[in-house]
């Protein structure tokens, strides 16, 4: 395999360890391992297995996953805290790494003295790490505490200068884990925006996190681990829906003990056809598929859609669009149709509820019959760039100042300049 980050089949095995106080304690538990093998087994585990992925200049891997999935232990691998069982792994250059608040810190050095210390280890010449001295403690916002023990820093603090370190001494590689979430959302979007300054530059990055819209963000490939094996790998949306739908999985529906109940629901594209990804701005149908237990009167049908962060985008409902549906008894099916889905490109969930009257979005408040909460994922993909959460139609229009030629500099005036429109949909 080829690249700067290279891992190849690796398999990491634990011992679930027996702690003892005694040598009462310690003697049969050593009679236990050397005679005992099929209890042995029983107390390993594979942390992860059969793992392979290359990451070369200018690729930035996304691992995403529950706790306890692997992340966390290939970094490890990665930066050599581990050593694999099984296969090989590698990592060419100088690392920039940040995987736990305040690794390689000494707590009872100064921020200052920390700086100097990390670019040591890294192999960095004292007058380079002088240069970038000012520019690391600048980037942490920690300029007044820079000559405080770093054992009396908050894990905020500690985490803004491990980043800062991690990231500001020109590294070959940069590996990153969810540490960051410590940080403020200021300051997450300066490590995002560092991040991608230096994928530009060629570096290779692996980042772990449980931020699906960073990770689709900044990451050319994804790899979904699920106790300690790979669930997914390859498209960034791809792995990040895989991991979504893994997640509802994990929590199905229970018919509800109430006269009406959602038995259903599809996601539909333009031509009718079902989907779990739309393009923005183009129409999406929400099918709500019901049965009745007995007749109900006027049901309200609501519809609210989070990005995957958590972000709540939008929330419609029959009742505030004066939509009355009457008498509803049997079983029939509500389309809530979106003419341009307005959503920039992402992973998005549907939450759909059923409600009395009084109950507003799909979450219900009065009355609620039925709630199916972000349970249906999908996606927004778009060929435009736009930050954000919403899509927004828009054009940009150019005038160009008429050119001064010598015919006008003597006070004919020349053709007005056209208009030059450039229309975005």
């Amino acid at each position: 395999m080829d690249g700067a980050i290279v891992f190849d089949g690796v398999w990491k095995k634990f011992r679930r360890g027996e702690h003892h106080d005694s040598l009462r304690d310690l003697i049969p538990s050593v009679t236990r391992r050397l005679f005992g093998a099929s209890r042995g087994r029983r107390d390993e585990f594979w942390a992860v297995r059969d793992i392979s992925f290359a990451v070369g200049p200018g690729e930035a891997l996304g691992i995403i996953g529950h706790n306890g999935a692997g992340k966390s232990t290939i970094l490890k691998l990665l930066t050599r805290i581990l050593k694999p069982t099984e296969g090989q792994c590698a990592v060419r250059g100088r690392v920039g790494a940040l995987i736990e608040v305040a690794a390689g810190f000494h707590p009872d050095l100064t921020g200052r003295e920390n700086v100097f210390l990390q670019g040591a280890i890294v192999g960095m010449k004292r007058p380079e790490i002088v240069r970038k001295f000012d520019q690391i403690v600048e980037f942490a916002g920690i300029g007044e505490f820079i000559d405080t023990p770093v054992k009396r820093f908050s894990s905020g603090m500690n985490a803004r200068l491990g980043f800062a370190i991690a990231a500001s001494l020109d590294p070959d590689v940069l590996i990153i884990d969810e540490v960051l979430s410590v940080g403020d959302a200021q300051f997450q979007a300066r490590c995002l925006g560092r991040m991608r300054e230096l994928r530009a530059r060629g570096v290779p990055l692996v980042f772990v996190s449980h931020n699906l819209p960073a990770v689709q963000e900044l990451c050319t490939r994804a790899l979904l681990m699920s106790h300690g094996q790979a669930l997914a790998a390859g498209d960034v949306t791809e792995t990040i829906q895989r991991y979504q739908q893994a997640t509802v999985e994990l929590r199905p529906h229970t018919r509800p003990e109430s006269d009406i109940w959602i038995s259903g629901v599809t996601l539909l594209d333009g031509h009718g056809a079902p989907a779990t990804s739309v393009r923005s701005g183009s129409p999406l149908t929400i099918r709500i598929a019901y049965e009745t237990a007995r007749a109900v009167r006027d049901p309200g049908f609501a519809v609210d859609i989070h990005r995957v962060d958590g972000v709540y985008c939008t929330g419609i409902n029959t009742r505030m669009d004066r939509r009355e549906l009457g008498r509803v008894a049997g079983s029939g099916h509500v389309d809530l149709q979106i003419e341009a889905a307005p959503f920039t490109a992402g992973c998005y969930t549907a939450s759909v509820g059923i409600h009395r009257a009084g109950g507003i979005g799909a979450g219900g408040g009065i009355g609620l019959y039925d709630l199916h909460e972000k349970a249906y994922p999908f996606t927004v993909t778009s060929d435009r760039g736009e930050f954000g959460l919403v899509a927004v139609d828009h054009r940009w229009i150019h005038e160009p100042a008429a050119p001064v030629s010598p015919v006008r500099a003597a006070g004919v005036p020349g053709p007005a300049a056209a208009a030059k429109e450039v229309a975005i949909r």
